[in-house]
């Protein structure tokens, strides 16, 4: 697939989940999908993105469980791509980007593009919370706990063909 970075070694979630969505564009395709983008067209067009570059992100995304196909126009076969449950858990990494893009990266300046709330019209300010206590979660109040005997990438996946061909 042409990546640049091995993290099969890896024993973290996130080099995990990079391994799934860190590709270049991947996640601004999964942010357009959540706009309502479906089609090939829509994705190219908007983004510019390379016609072969896109075809094979929207496979792997296919191939990930991120998105599923479903036929639009049958002569030609032609297939629209949606998220499937797993890539609309997506929602709160897509709005984590959002939010620091927005306070690093444009600070006072308006982006392209403003998240508002579909009922208030108010602009959205992303934030973190931990879902068992309802507090915002800050850096100072996490301890990272190692786990040596956690699996690697490539062990995980390797578990993960055995029980598919089993």
């Amino acid at each position: 697939m042409g990546r640049s970075a091995d993290y099969s070694n890896e024993k973290c979630a996130i080099a995990g989940a990079l391994y799934v969505v860190g590709e270049p564009w991947t996640l601004l395709i999964i942010r357009d999908a959540f706009r309502g983008f479906s089609r090939f067209e829509q994705w190219q067009k908007n983004t510019g993105i390379a016609r072969n570059v896109l075809a094979a992100r929207l496979k792997r995304l296919v191939a990930t469980g991120i998105m599923h196909t479903r036929p639009y126009h049958q002569k030609p076969l032609r297939h629209e791509y949606l998220l499937t449950e797993r890539g609309q858990s997506l929602k709160g990494v897509i709005l984590a980007l959002y939010g620091w893009g927005q306070e690093h990266v444009y600070k006072d300046r308006q982006p392209v593009l403003t998240l508002r709330h579909r009922q208030t019209a108010e602009t959205l300010r992303p934030r973190i919370y931990d879902e068992g206590t309802g507090s915002r979660i800050c850096l100072q109040d996490i301890l990272f706990d190692y786990n040596p005997h956690a699996p690697s990438l490539a062990e995980l996946y390797a578990e993960t063909d055995s029980e598919s061909m089993a």
